[in-house]
Parts: structure tokens; C-alpha cells; sequence
């Protein structure tokens, strides 16, 4: 469904909210456009904190002015600054959190970008830039989603609203993680909206009801005391780089499936079927190129453990020389879906991989950072009431996904707070190329998923 659809049958209350969020769609470009323009990359070493500053300062106002109250920037352990605010509702009413995050990723490679980086451009109905999808785009639908509400009319709004907005979320230091037990009170809620995530398909409602765990180590390979001629002594001598290519490749099978001895690899996924030619185009793979694995392309993402190699250390082709390597090194990154202990998984590769070592080689595994995996409980009033909302916006029922990603946050707030309902939704859907060059968003999925927020915050607001 495009935004300018409508489901046949709408309330006259629905379709009078739909009007107000069509009219609001400039003030969204308008705020997107500012977002953007903000280089709020998390990282010094690469852009300006003043950047981050600033965006911060924008949600400040921009969520001040869309009826929150006390909305103030709060330093988390890891040095960054989250935004915080409320609104309170009708005695009574649920509570829900609405959380974001501003921090984007690099722009990587800006010789691949088509229209620079840090500047909103419309082109061929989708706004191109860093963060129009991740996460700012969830910034505006948030926005234009409280402004249809009128909270900042007087009359407030139908539940009482906390914002979290994380500063630091690209990075993985962990901030807000650690605040959760520092502040609770910033997070306490009988619903949770963590609105990082997507539609698993342009105009599909969609709540991400599963996440992968994470578990990343760095192994190791040494055979000889220093490098040697490879034309006086290769052969015979032990090479540490062909060992190590021998223990990658013990990661996985002939069909392409992750063999960590130890690990299952044979679950199945029993929500929204994901086709294959569909991923193949979403990945773009080669022609002629197979998927891997010989489960669906749904069980692969989302029900199983899936194993990256994410670099290599050694000689680099330009510059290399004839020598036999005495000492290597790779970065492996384990993905452990809903089940699976990412601590038992990462003993399990780490075993793996120092019995995988041909000749007598010497590994040594060093673990890096680690996440567990997330299954949200879907069988509340918060997931009745936003299903009912989605398909009033969509005019389709939703669906239930699966992402290959980890949102650690999820499990702390689950373990700090195990009544409170957690979903997952927002307007990266795939075409919306998140992390890479040439991130856009569709700006119907902003339109329609700020109608849906609406429309759930209502309802939720409901006799349950």
C-alpha cells in the first residue's frame, strides 16, 4: 500500500489522522533535512562531537515543541549523551517508551555516494543521505506521530510517553545498556517501541519479533619465529597463513551451512517466509552465485547460527614479498539466533577453532564483544493493539520477522523489566540499503508507520 492508498474501511477518526500526518509530511522533510545535515557520527576520531551536540540539541527542541516535557540530554557511562523526556497521560493509562537512536554510521566509501552524504536529496521518490532510514527517519515518523496527536495543543496525549533517544548506538559501547540499572525509572514502561528496525518489505506492517545474538573472536595462527624465502624454504615449512585458511574454512560445509562442532544449525523459522529470489535480489548476488545453506533463506537469517570472517590479517597483495607467514590472524564473527547461549557459542568456536588447526599450528582465541540473542513475547494488549493499528494504516495484516542483526539493548530491558511488552518496528525497510552508501527511505513508510504509531498509541490507551 503507497501512502496515498487508503484501507476502504477506515473510521472517519482514522482517516481524519491520516490527513493530519499527510499534511505533516513537509515538516518531516523539513526536520529530516536538519537531521541530516548533522554528521553525528559517534566517534571523534572520525567527526566532530560538536555534531553530535547539535543533534542532540535538535531533539530537545524539536520533541519540547511536539509536547514532551523535560527533555534534556543525560550522559551516559560511555561519555555520550542520551535524550530523555516524558508526557504524562491520563490516570491510568499504560506508559509506553519511544526509543531511537541519533548516531548514524560513516558515510564509508563517498566516492559510491550519488548525492553527498550529509545532504537530504529527493530522487525518484525516496530521500537519499546518512541516517534517513537509520535511525533519523524514526526520529521523524516519532515526530510527526506526536503532532498528529495534538499533545502539544493542550491536550495531551492518550498515554503517558517516555523518548529515549541513544547517542551512541553505532558504536557499540554499550551506553545506554549500562544506564538502564543506573536510571530504570528513564525506561519503565508497560510497552517498549524500539524503533530500529523495519518492514520486511516496502508497504509489509511489520514487527521484528526475533534477533540474532552476537558473539565476535580473533584467532590466532603462529607456526615459525619469523617469515622465511618461501623459495628456500616453502614447502616443508609450516605456513601460518595456509593453516589458518584451512580452520576457516572447517567453518562451514560444502553447502555453504555453519559446522561449529557443538552448535545446532537445523532450526526453522515459523513466521513470514523470506523467497529466494527476493533475497537474491535485496544481497545482490552475482548471477550464477548460490545462497548458502540448505535451509530456507528465513531459517538461515533468523533460526540459525550463521559464521562471517570479517578480516584477515597478512601481507597484502600490493607489496607483498616471497615469504612463507609465520604468524596470522582473523576476526570471526558468530551470529546466534533465539535458544542459543552467545557464552556457550562462543566456547563452542573457540573450541572449534583450536581443533580445526592442521600441523601441529599454535592458535590462540581472544574474545571480543558478545550479545545474546532476543525473542520478543507477542501474546500481550501492546502487540493485540499495534497489529490492530498497523492494519488500519497498511490495510494489511501484520507480519512477524526475523533480523539477522543484535539490539543488545532489547535483552537488558527484558531482564530489568520482564512484564513490559517489547516491539520492534520502524522504516528500514531492505530497499533502504542502512550502513551502506546510498541510504534513502521511503517516505510513505514514515507517513504510514508515524499513522500506525498513532493509531497504537490510541488504542493501547483502550480497556485492555
Amino acid at each position: 500500500m503507497t501512502a496515498e492508498s487508503t484501507p476502504s474501511t477506515q473510521s472517519a477518526e482514522t482517516a481524519a489522522l491520516r490527513e493530519r500526518i499527510r499534511a505533516l509530511m513537509p515538516r518531516a522533510k523539513q526536520d529530516l533535512t536538519e537531521l541530516v545535515a548533522m554528521r553525528s557520527v559517534a566517534d571523534p576520531r572520525q567527526f566532530p562531537p560538536e555534531e553530535c551536540a547539535r543533534t542532540a540539541d535538535f531533539l530537545v527542541r524539536a520533541f519540547t515543541e511536539a509536547g514532551l516535557t523535560d527533555m534534556r540530554r543525560v550522559t551516559t557511562p560511555d561519555g555520550t549523551d542520551a535524550v530523555v523526556g516524558h508526557a504524562p497521560g491520563p490516570a491510568g493509562s499504560p506508559t509506553v517508551l519511544l526509543y531511537c537512536h541519533y548516531d548514524v554510521q560513516p558515510p564509508l566509501d563517498d566516492d559510491a555516494w550519488t548525492t553527498p552524504p550529509f545532504e537530504l536529496t529527493e530522487r525518484d521518490g525516496r530521500w537519499y543521505g546518512r541516517g534517513t532510514a537509520d535511525c533519523k527517519g524514526n526520529i521523524a515518523m516519532h515526530l510527526t506521530a506526536l503532532r498528529a496527536l495534538g499533545g502539544a495543543h493542550g491536550g495531551g496525549f492518550p498515554v503517558s510517553v517516555k523518548f529515549v533517544a541513544e547517542g551512541s548506538e553505532e558504536q557499540g559501547t554499550g551506553g545506554l545498556e549500562e544506564l538502564v540499572p543506573r536510571q530504570p525509572d528513564l525506561f519503565d514502561a508497560d510497552c517498549l517501541l524500539i524503533c530500529d528496525t523495519g518492514n520486511f518489505a516496502l508497504g509489509l506492517p511489520t514487527a521484528t519479533t526475533s534477533l540474532r545474538g552476537l558473539t565476535n573472536v580473533v584467532v590466532t595462527v603462529s607456526t615459525l619465529k619469523g617469515e622465511m624465502h618461501s623459495g628456500m624454504f616453502g614447502g616443508p615449512a609450516p605456513d601460518a597463513l595456509a593453516a589458518l585458511v584451512r580452520i576457516l574454512d572447517s567453518l562451514r560445509d560444502e553447502k555453504g551451512n555453519t559446522t561449529v562442532t557443538g552448535l545446532a544449525a537445523d532450526g526453522v523459522w515459523d513466521g513470514v517466509d523470506y523467497p529466494a529470489d527476493q533475497f537474491r535480489a535485496d544481497v545482490g548476488a552475482l548471477e550464477g552465485v548460490s545462497l548458502l545453506g540448505t535451509g530456507s533463506v528465513a531459517d538461515e537469517l533468523w533460526a540459525r547460527p550463521a559464521v562471517t570472517v570479517l578480516g584477515i590479517d597478512c601481507p597484502p597483495v600490493v607489496g607483498s614479498s616471497a615469504a612463507v607467514q609465520a604468524k596470522v590472524r582473523a576476526r570471526v564473527s558468530l551470529r546466534v539466533p533465539p535458544g542459543v547461549d552467545a557464552d556457550d557459542a562462543r566456547r563452542a568456536l573457540t573450541d572449534h577453532l583450536v581443533a580445526a588447526a592442521p600441523w601441529g599450528a599454535r592458535v590462540e582465541v581472544e574474545a571480543e564483544s558478545a550479545g545474546q540473542p532476543f525473542r520478543a513475547r507477542t501474546d500481550g494488549p501492546a502487540y493485540r493493539a499495534l497489529g490492530a493499528a498497523m492494519r488500519e494504516a497498511y490495510g494489511k495484516d501484520m507480519v512477524e520477522s526475523g533480523q539477522g542483526g543484535s539490539i543488545p539493548l532489547c535483552n537488558v530491558l527484558a531482564g530489568r523489566f520482564p512484564d513490559a511488552e517489547i516491539a520492534l518496528i520502524g522504516v528500514e525497510e531492505p530497499g533502504c540499503l542502512i550502513h551502506a552508501p546510498n541510504e534513502s527511505v521511503d517516505p510513505s513508510e514514515i507517513e504510514n508507520m508515524a499513522l500506525a504509531e498513532a493509531l497504537f498509541l490510541r488504542a493501547y490507551a483502550e480497556p485492555r
